[in-house]
C-alpha cells in the first residue's frame, strides 16, 4: 500500500486489490479469465498506469510481456514479517473459509490461492514461495527494467528508476492492517455488495 500511494503521488494511477474488489463480479470475471490464460489486460487496467500487490503480482511475467515498455518494481521485505502480515489479513483462516462460496471465490482462487498451492497457513511453504517469487522475478525481468526496492529506502531509488523528480515530503508509510481487517469483517457480516457498494 505504501508503494501504491507513492506511485499515485508521482502521477501513476495505481491498481490494487482495493480498486479490484469494489468493481464487483463483472470485473472479477476478468481475473477468472486471467486464470484460464485468456486475459484482457486492457480491460482490467483501464484508467490505470501502474499496478501493485494482489491480484496482479502473481501475473507479473505475463504483464511484463504484454507491456514491454513497463518498468517492474520488486518490493522486498522480511519474509517472516510478510507471513505474519498476510495471516493477520488476507490469509486469515475465517476469511479464507468464507470466500469459496462467494462470487469472489473463483477469481481469488485463480490469482492468489493457486499461486500458493492452497497452503495459505503453512509458514515454511509460504516463506519458500516468497523466496522463489523474488528469485523468479529477478531471473525473468531484464535488469534494466527491474528495481529491487525496500520501502525503507525512500524516494530516491524509486524516482531515479522511474526518471521523475523526487517529491517534497517523506515517502508514504502505510500500515493498513486494521483497515483491511475492518473491510474483511464488514464483507463477512454484510456481503460483498452491501459492504463495497458496487452496482448489482
Amino acid at each position: 500500500m505504501s508503494l501504491k500511494v507513492a506511485l499515485e503521488q508521482l502521477g501513476y494511477p495505481c491498481y490494487h486489490m482495493v480498486e479490484c474488489f469494489p468493481k464487483g463480479p463483472a470485473h472479477w470475471k476478468l481475473w477468472e479469465q486471467v486464470g484460464k490464460s485468456e486475459p484482457d489486460w486492457d480491460a482490467v487496467f483501464a484508467g490505470y498506469t501502474a499496478t501493485v500487490d494482489f491480484p496482479a503480482c502473481t501475473s507479473y511475467a505475463a504483464l511484463a510481456k504484454y507491456y514491454p515498455d513497463a518498468k517492474v518494481v520488486l518490493t522486498v521485505r522480511d519474509p517472516d514479517a510478510w507471513f505474519q502480515s498476510v495471516q493477520d489479513t488476507i490469509f486469515g483462516r475465517e476469511w479464507l473459509e468464507f470466500l469459496p462460496g462467494t462470487e469472489a471465490g473463483a477469481y481469488l482462487q485463480a490469482t492468489i490461492n493457486d499461486y500458493f498451492d492452497d497452503r495459505m497457513h503453512d509458514r515454511d511453504h509460504l516463506v519458500q514461495r516468497f523466496h522463489e517469487h523474488v528469485a523468479e522475478v529477478k531471473s525473468t525481468i531484464a535488469p534494466e527494467r527491474l528495481l529491487v526496492f525496500e520501502v525503507s529506502q525512500g524516494w530516491e531509488p524509486l524516482c531515479r528508476f522511474l526518471e521523475v523528480p523526487v517529491p517534497e515530503g517523506d515517502f508514504p508509510r502505510i500500515n493498513d492492517t486494521a483497515a483491511v481487517q475492518g473491510v474483511i469483517r464488514d464483507v463477512m457480516d454484510r456481503g460483498f455488495q452491501a459492504a463495497l457498494g458496487y452496482a448489482g
